[in-house]
């Protein structure tokens, strides 16, 4: 029966022992070289950066021969200017800042109404003037 298990088998004795839950032999170096592992994958990251910020540096130095060539702004450049412009409007400026809503627009409706209502009795006749009045 031993010969036919072996045969079996096939020389997998040894692993019989882990498959059916025994104790896995543990590796001495195990520990070095997760760590080697580690610092090759952390080296080989940081290459990878450095290529592809090589890469757009090339890149902006294309991006920037166009500009020239064309004369075209890069958009920071553009909201920078466009800040810049407003506020040297607001310092050269004699005049107040403008109101968003204009002064008599809504301020005092009750005012408005008295006043107009004032203005129409004045140019009524005299007996519809004092009927108004009362």
């Amino acid at each position: 029966m031993e010969f036919v298990m072996k045969q079996a088998l096939g020389g997998a004795t040894k692993d019989m022992g882990k498959m059916l839950g025994g104790d896995e032999e543990k590796d001495p170096d195990a520990a070095k070289k997760e760590e080697e592992r580690q610092e090759a994958l952390r080296q080989e990251e940081e290459e990878r950066k450095a290529k592809y910020a090589k890469m757009e540096a090339e890149r902006e130095v294309m991006r920037q021969g166009i500009r020239d060539k064309y004369g075209i702004k890069k958009k920071e450049e553009r909201e920078a200017e466009a800040q810049a412009a407003m506020e040297a409007s607001a310092e050269g400026s004699l005049t107040r800042p403008k109101r968003a809503i204009p002064p008599g627009c809504g301020d005092e409706p009750e005012a408005e109404e008295e006043s107009i209502l004032d203005t129409v009795i004045k140019y009524l006749p005299g007996p519809l003037q004092d009927i108004f009045k009362k």
